[in-house]
């Protein structure tokens, strides 16, 4: 039995087990926490000493609860967005900082490409510019052969030319909902929401976030994860369909694959019935580094590309409200039926108004059918107020928030989107908690970087991009932080018997750091160093 049991020796475990918060000790036998504690556990299970974080300091690994494995794709494509970002690869990439440094990099692009090939880059936001929008005629200038697409970082808008508008069958008297329009009702070159972006994704072939996955984009996301201390993650909107599902399968079953997978099923691509029947299904195919269970429904948009429902007084600069991805005369037969058949909702909410109807939703179908313990969550819900949250508790849901929100649009919000006052409660982590939603934190990767110690610095001190506090009333502890990073995503993943904290029969998954996240400077906790990540007492180094 001894040589089956590996005891990791640290400077300071963190647990989050109330039982025993801090040990030195980390004993596990079978990829499972045996015993927790100080010298003594070497005593107490015999086995193989393994030292080499004896200066380190043990959390709980890290769990994103709302993660898209996509980001391993969107990297074979060039990135054109506002801020720097490293790849899996860990190759740094520098930020663009106007339309102008974008069509130019456009430009260069078009004239090595192969003349058939889509040009297609990823992670623009015009809201960063400021003055006009990206148009029709910016992008006919860098091509009128080759179709151009310009994604933006949120994932629910895009800028094309002319031949991509063509191809998708669009025109001037096109009457479709997400079709932006300039001053004489000429065609803008920006498309929003599913059902038009789907269109340009058929013409284009390609699909963005919602691309087919493959065993090498998900090792590719795993790398990222690896290096920021993530060992669950989700992959929070999938069509779960067979090649889908058969990617998942072939990389989590190597032994070598260092994370753990919680994909959910994206609802609209299918049927209600054959929704509940293909997650029924699949329920019973998860292991233990593959859980499945989770549908994924969308109600609304980004609201800083203005296409979120905002409730009364709308958009701070005046923008008509956005779109209804989900019509809310249908909402709640979804929600009712996915409910019933035993599904956990993780439901898609930027803008309040959107909250506020899937809180109704929700409280009424388990009003219809009470379940206990259903953790239904709203993913996002940035502009929740108090009186959302106490309906949210009262019927048994859960929050996550996006935190790093606050730094990359924080300024914009409040200048632009939201206006001061409302901006203040923007992703209002102490009023979730104040009113009793369990909570958990997220980076919505790739729409931001994938980082739980930023996300924790976020939510922690809640400084914007321009180095603002934003709403310093809505700061958290960094106990509360960490919890939400792990402990409390697991949670809303209905995962937290397995993972999140340290404690006998879970699951022996740990960041190991090179400091404290509760005892730093909170300004400092972003700067942490990972050493390495360990999954089921299986240690893989940082890339």
């Amino acid at each position: 039995m001894a040589s089956n049991i590996r005891i990791f020796i640290a400077r300071r475990i963190v647990t989050l087990n109330r039982s025993i918060r801090r040990a030195t000790h980390l004993a596990v036998r079978d990829g499972r926490v045996l015993g927790l504690g100080g010298a003594e556990i070497c005593d107490r299970f015999p086995g193989m000493v393994d030292d080499r974080f004896a200066g380190d300091v043990l959390v709980p690994g890290f769990v994103e609860g709302h993660g898209h494995t996509s980001a391993g794709l969107m990297w074979r494509d060039p990135y054109a967005g506002f801020f720097p970002r490293v790849g899996p690869d860990g190759v740094r990439h520098e930020g663009l900082t106007s339309i102008a440094a974008v069509v130019a990099k456009l430009r260069a692009l078009d004239a090595v490409l192969p003349a058939e090939a889509p040009l297609v880059v990823w992670g623009f936001d015009p809201i960063y510019f400021g003055g006009p929008r990206m148009t029709l005629a910016d992008l006919d200038g860098v091509s009128t052969t080759r179709p151009v697409l310009v994604a933006h970082i949120s994932g629910h808008i895009h800028n094309v030319n002319s031949v991509v508008m063509a191809r998708a069958g669009f025109s001037r008297d096109s009457n479709l909902d997400g079709l932006l329009r300039d001053a004489n009702g000429d065609l803008a070159g920006e498309v929003q929401g599913p059902a038009v972006m789907a269109r340009v994704a058929r013409a284009t072939g390609h699909a963005g976030l919602q691309r087919i996955l493959d065993v090498p984009a998900l090792w590719d996301y795993a790398a990222i994860a690896r290096r920021v201390g993530v060992t669950t993650s989700t992959d929070l909107v999938n069509a779960l369909d067979d090649p889908n599902v058969a990617a998942l399968k072939a990389a989590t079953a190597d032994a070598a694959y260092p994370i753990r997978l919680v994909p959910a099923m994206r609802a609209r691509d299918y049927s209600v019935p054959d929704g509940v029947a293909r997650i029924t299904a699949l329920r019973g195919q998860s292991s233990d580094k593959l859980h499945f269970g989770m549908v994924k429904l969308v109600a609304d948009g980004s609201i800083q590309g203005f296409t979120a429902r905002l409730r009364w007084p709308g958009y701070h600069n005046g923008r008509p409200n956005g779109l209804w991805y989900i019509a809310p005369a249908e909402f709640e037969q979804i929600v009712t039926a996915y409910h019933h058949a035993g599904a956990q909702l993780h439901i898609h909410t930027n803008g309040d108004e959107a909250s506020d109807l899937a809180t109704d939703m929700v409280s009424r179908a388990v009003a219809a059918h009470p379940r206990p313990d259903h953790r239904h969550t709203l993913q996002h819900c940035q502009m929740a107020d108090e009186a959302i949250f106490r309906r949210m508790a009262a019927a048994g849901m859960c929050v996550n928030l996006f935190a790093n929100h606050i730094h990359y649009w924080g300024d914009q919000h409040d200048a632009v989107t939201m206006g001061p006052s409302r901006a203040a409660r923007l992703d209002a982590c102490a009023t979730a908690l104040a009113c009793g939603v369990p909570l958990a934190i997220h980076s919505d990767t790739p729409v931001t970087p994938l980082d739980p110690l930023f996300t924790m610095s976020c939510a922690v001190n809640r400084f914007t991009a321009s180095g603002r506090v934003l709403g310093a009333d809505e700061r958290i502890t960094p106990a509360q932080a960490l919890h939400a990073v792990t402990l409390g995503s697991a949670y809303t993943l209905k995962l937290d018997h397995l993972v999140g904290s340290l404690d006998v029969g879970k699951f022996a998954d740990c960041a190991v750091l090179a400091d404290d996240p509760l005892e730093v400077d909170p300004l400092t906790i972003k700067d942490i160093p990972v050493r390495a990540t360990i999954l089921g007492g299986q240690v893989f180094a940082a890339p």
